[in-house]
């Protein structure tokens, strides 16, 4: 009997590195040399998970060539990569887990709305890129979450149906990108508290950090989920 493809997909910034602080530092900092002032929390919640060419028109106008914005994101982007490298680690308990899914057959991707700068600051910088099957950037799709594209397509380059994949990641966008997919969610709690979840119905576990999770518990988590939400 063959089984289906499994999957898990990690979002990066916040989820496989506790490092949304240093990008919301960063986008401050970037927006105050521009006479911009950005309240911190406002910021993160609006804009987690979006592309930098969409951050910029947001806060500073959609008059901005594509030339333009990508000069400034790559200012932005340098400063956080700055303030960032002297911090940067995994999150407690991803290896152990990631080492058990691969034990297990279970595809690994990374989706991401960072540009390829920075998935080569985290991903190679902490040697991880050889242990995932799929890699998805900004480079890779036009629009950033909510919009569900960047996980359908690290589902599909995993080989795995969306039913039986499984997202990680720390911010609303994110988890409403993965409900749009039709995937189910495990929250991490690095950058906003439980509550700020409540209204999503795809998530599956709320989490401080890797190191109780257990791959074939949220696996069955999942199965069971879908199946409650059917009767």
């Amino acid at each position: 009997m063959t089984h289906p493809q499994r999957a898990f997909i990690f979002d990066m910034d916040g989820t496989i590195v506790d490092n949304m602080a240093f990008h919301t530092k960063s986008w401050l900092a970037f927006f105050e040399r521009r006479g911009h002032t950005v309240d911190a929390d406002e910021f993160f919640r609006a804009t987690a998970g979006r592309q930098g060419h969409e951050i910029m028109a947001h806060y500073m106008g959609d008059h901005l060539s594509k030339e333009e914005s990508a000069l400034l994101d790559f200012e932005k982007e340098s400063l956080y990569r700055e303030l960032y490298a002297p911090h940067r680690a995994t999150v407690k308990g991803f290896d152990a887990l990631i080492a058990a899914a691969k034990s297990r057959r279970v595809a690994l991707a990374v989706a991401t709305a960072a540009p390829n700068d920075n998935i080569v600051f985290t991903l190679d910088g902490l040697a991880l890129r050889g242990h995932f099957d799929a890699v998805v950037g900004a480079a890779d799709v036009a629009r950033g979450k909510p919009n569900p594209d960047v996980f359908l397509l690290a589902a599909q380059r995993c080989g795995a149906a969306p039913e039986h994949s499984i997202v990680f990641e720390d911010a609303p966008l994110g988890v409403e990108a993965a409900r749009r997919a039709g995937m189910r969610a495990v929250v991490l709690t690095t950058t906003l508290p439980a509550e700020a979840f409540a209204e999503f119905d795809n998530v599956i576990c709320i989490a401080r950090d890797f190191s109780e999770l257990d791959v074939e518990q949220l696996f069955g988590l999942s199965a069971d989920f879908a199946a409650a939400s059917t009767l």
